[in-house]
């Protein structure tokens, strides 16, 4: 039987023969592609080759492609763990043909692969063909159907609709008919059982009848209003599901049984004593007519180790390409699959502490050789993982609680079922999700009113939809050709507009243009993109921002010029250019200060480069001290004054680049030849804007270190004028403070004697206000009133919250028996009330302080509470104070 790594082995050597070039996987991370957050299939990376804005060689192509698929059109989430074929994580087998080879090619490989190379039985395999569409006016592929035919009988190709057999990235771009290749994979029993043949379970969502490969046939592109057009060539884009694959090969029903999962799983059943019980033992349990109980509480241990397995991975390679869980855009995907994970383990595997982050090295040791990104941070992994678990599960807790009290609620009002609204609010504040809401209520007899759950998240769905929503016109062609960026030589440069479009986002209106010829550096790498303006005969027009898009630079605008055929002369704002220039080139010299003074396991982990900062994230697993941070400002300092001119390699083959000791990124992807960057000692691959020498950065000042994540720490620094400017401000402010002080010469003696003479004072008035509450303390005692044994003492009076609470106790040490105390105090304009009990009249009369604050509070216009025998609660309406304090006499109903 073919191990996992076999097999992924044996794809790239069979299309390596048939003249693909082997190209390594890209990011899963993407991060200049404004309309993808992850690489969703394997043609991701090849986008600006289709469009026809990068040259298409080579033309054959092969790779095995790190894909992720959780938002958007391509959404498998939900479906994860409870099904044997749905991941989030996967990897995606794929070749391609850039204008080469086009059907007959594609399907004569696929069938030669599957067939002649792995000896699958061709019994087993259904293809499907794109059945046309009238309304688009597109015809049945009997183009493809006719090649298949070379391989299967008739009855083995399916006619598919639009919706199977149409592919589209997405709602605009490349498109066109495919061909999906089925495999029934059940046993002989199972099909004479079944009375069905494959053909009728062909995208009928059978978990033992799946699709494996998908042909993609790119002809077309789909334009904003929906019309089609030609594509400049014809384009295939292959992709066969590796996980899929591997569970055929190795003759399992479900992706999960093949050695690509197992021993993540494995590890899962060690850790916490349960036991996973494969496709096959499941199958048995079920003809054996176990306790329906007993099946669904196994069912839901194997979908949680499933869900965790999955979810493993897909956080992992996250992480090692370069994108931390956050609560924003990407970032938030990542936190959003980790805690989901750390839902189901909770729930279902009763992991109450950190538990995927112990998966990981099982992980890293099963898949460390084909992607050594994740042996290379394996501990940045880990630490990062197990404090998001951490945060997450303290979140849990919290969640809990309040759900305990709205269940308490509910009983107090004999209620039986908790409103959606409070629901969703757990949902929204604490990532608390429905199910396990309603897991927990119903452990406790209670239900949740769903629908109005529904209706809360359909309102945020449409908040959200309606705050990202961007409208895009289709490109208006002027004339053809590529974008030349020459901006690392020029700021200025003749050029002709390409192709422009509109663009509406929140009501508001703008334009992208593509020059032929452009300076204008688009927002890449972490570095802003440049403004300027645009300057014809007649006109002239402010670009706002320019950004990269499909491997060229794309020009915003807010007014489209008057005559868009016009020669221009693009003018780069030079002065901001020149200040972003400094940042990016300071960060190169930060990085490797940063080497040299903490260690070589420092990586860059983000970066971004303005004309006023410039941010940098890195690995590093404990504070930098204020003395290292000195003297990485130093060695910084040190490299400007040298003024170590630029060293620039263009075009540099990444071979010859690794001699050179360039720095390359993990999560970045690097073309087979890039530019070199060099400064003195500072050595690094990189895209960007950079100065001609170090001496142009002036000065570099560190203002701020800090915590990103688990092992990623980030430093914010200013260079050049900013330095100056931050140093005017740190005069003016020392100025300002010698000033309160009549401008001593020794300041920091002068403060030190202010501040030992402010404790001292400190402490004096705290023995003062002890004593006030001593006799306060007295008096309420000796005027407290006796109703049927109970000692009553209640006031109103002005009085800090933490001296509150001293004289309550002080009372409760006074009084020998049965005690109600109840204080209304007011500190400026904010009212608080205390109650305390004495033990009796909570364990013989049922008192509760803490309930009793809570309804009492509301006449205060505020909330609190506490212990049964103490509690406060502080509110906004002073004058409520007498009536609160009279309403807990009532509650107290003596």
């Amino acid at each position: 039987m073919m191990t996992a790594k076999e097999i992924r082995d044996s794809y790239k050597k069979f299309f390596e023969s048939k003249g693909h070039a082997i190209v390594p996987s890209a990011p899963m991370v993407i991060k200049d592609d404004p309309t993808l957050m992850f690489t969703n299939a394997g043609m991701n990376q090849w986008k600006d080759i289709i469009l026809g804005t990068r040259d298409p060689e080579p033309r054959r192509r092969a790779d095995t492609q790190k894909c992720l698929r959780v938002s958007g059109k391509h959404n498998d989430l939900e479906e994860v763990g409870h099904d044997t074929y749905h991941h989030t994580m996967f990897e995606m087998l794929g070749n391609w043909s850039f204008g080469d080879y086009f059907k007959e090619g594609a399907i004569d490989m696929a069938w030669e692969y599957l067939v002649d190379v792995l000896k699958l039985n061709p019994e087993d395999l259904y293809v499907t063909v794109f059945e046309g569409d009238p309304k688009e006016g597109l015809e049945r592929d009997d183009e493809a159907a006719g090649y298949w035919l070379k391989h299967v009988p008739a009855d083995h190709v399916i006619n598919g609709n639009k919706h199977d057999n149409f592919w589209e990235m997405g709602d605009t771009g490349p498109c066109g008919p495919c061909s999906e290749i089925h495999v029934d994979s059940r046993t002989p029993e199972q099909k004479a059982a079944s009375g069905k043949t494959g053909r009728e379970l062909v995208n009928q969502d059978d978990p033992q009848v799946i699709e494996i490969w998908n042909l993609v046939f790119m002809q077309y592109n789909r334009k904003a209003d929906g019309s089609l057009e030609k594509l400049s060539m014809n384009v295939i884009d292959t992709g066969m599901g590796f996980e899929r694959l591997v569970r055929m090969m190795q003759g399992k029903h479900s992706n999960y049984d093949t050695d690509v999962f197992q021993p993540i799983i494995k590890a899962e059943q060690q850790i916490t004593g349960l036991k996973y019980t494969t496709f096959e033992e499941e199958e048995e349990a079920a003809r054996n007519h176990s306790q329906s109980s007993d099946l669904k509480a196994q069912n839901d241990i194997n979908i949680a180790m499933r869900v965790c397995a999955d979810h493993l991975r897909a956080v992992a390679f996250s992480i090692a390409d370069g994108q931390l869980p956050s609560n924003a855009k990407a970032g938030y995907v990542i936190r959003r699959i980790l805690r989901r994970a750390v839902r189901y383990a909770y729930t279902f595997l009763g992991q109450k502490e950190a538990f995927l982050y112990k998966l990981l090295s099982t992980m890293v040791e099963e898949m460390g050789e084909a992607f050594p990104e994740l042996k290379a941070q394996q501990q940045l992994i880990a630490r990062v993982m197990k404090e998001e678990e951490d945060s997450f599960l303290r979140t849990l807790d919290k969640g809990i609680a309040l759900l305990d009290k709205a269940m308490e609620q509910l009983r107090a009002e004999k209620k039986t079922e908790l409103d959606g609204v409070q629901a969703f609010r757990l949902f929204d504040t604490y990532g608390f999700p429905l199910d396990l809401t309603e897991l927990i209520c119903r452990e406790n007899g209670f239900t949740v009113n769903e629908k109005q759950f529904d209706v809360e998240m359909q309102k945020q769905k449409e908040r959200a939809r309606n705050a990202a929503a961007v409208e895009n016109s289709d490109w208006v062609e002027l004339q053809a050709g590529e974008q030349q960026f020459v901006g690392y030589d020029y700021s200025e440069y003749t050029c002709h507009i390409l192709r422009y479009r509109k663009v509406t986002q929140k009501k508001n209106e703008f334009y992208e243009l593509v020059l032929d010829y452009t300076p204008f550096y688009g927002e890449m790498g972490g570095q802003v993109g440049d403004q300027g303006v645009l300057v014809s005969e007649n006109e002239t027009v402010t670009v706002i921002d320019s950004k990269r898009e499909n491997g060229q630079t794309v020009h915003i605008v807010k007014q489209l010029p008057k005559d868009v055929s016009a020669e221009f002369m693009a003018c780069v704002d030079t002065d901001k250019r020149d200040a972003s220039a400094a940042n990016h080139t300071a960060t190169h010299l930060l990085d490797y200060a940063l080497k040299q003074v903490l260690g070589e396991h420092v990586e860059q982990k983000g970066s971004f480069v303005s004309p006023d900062t410039l941010r940098f994230d890195f690995s590093h697993f404990e504070k930098v001290t204020d003395e290292q941070l000195r003297e990485v400002e130093r060695m910084v300092n040190d490299m400007i004054r040298q003024d170590l001119p630029r060293d620039e390699h263009r075009d540099m083959p990444m071979e010859e680049a690794k001699k050179l000791g360039a720095i390359a990124l993990f999560g970045e992807k690097y073309g087979d030849k890039v530019r070199v960057m060099r400064f003195g000692p500072s050595c690094e691959l990189c895209g960007g804007i950079h100065t001609t020498s170090t001496g142009r950065i002036g000065f570099f000042k560190i203002v701020s270190e800090s915590s990103v994540a688990a092992g990623v720490r980030r430093i914010e620094a200013k260079t050049g004028k900013e330095c100056e400017e931050l140093l005017y401000e740190l005069e003016d402010s020392l100025k300002a403070v010698k000033s309160f002080f009549n401008n001593a010469k020794d300041l920091q003696a002068v403060i030190r004697k202010y501040i030992d003479e402010h404790d001292q004072m400190k402490k004096e008035i705290e023995a003062f206000q002890a004593q006030a509450v001593e006799r306060t303390a007295k008096q309420l005692v000796e005027k407290a009133r006796e109703v049927n044994g109970v000692k009553v003492i209640t006031a109103v009076l002005p009085m800090e919250p933490a001296a509150a609470k001293d004289l309550a106790f002080k009372i409760r040490a006074a009084v020998d028996g049965s005690l109600l105390c109840v204080l209304g105090t007011k500190a400026g304009e904010k009212p608080q009330l205390t109650i305390m009990l004495s033990d009796d009249l909570v364990a013989s009369h049922g008192m509760n302080a803490g309930q009793m604050v809570r309804e009492a509070a509301k006449l205060i216009q505020g909330g609190g509470g506490g212990q049964p025998h103490f509690a406060q609660a502080g509110g906004k309406n002073a004058d409520g104070l007498s009536a609160a304090v009279d309403k807990v006499i009532e509650l107290a109903k003596l």
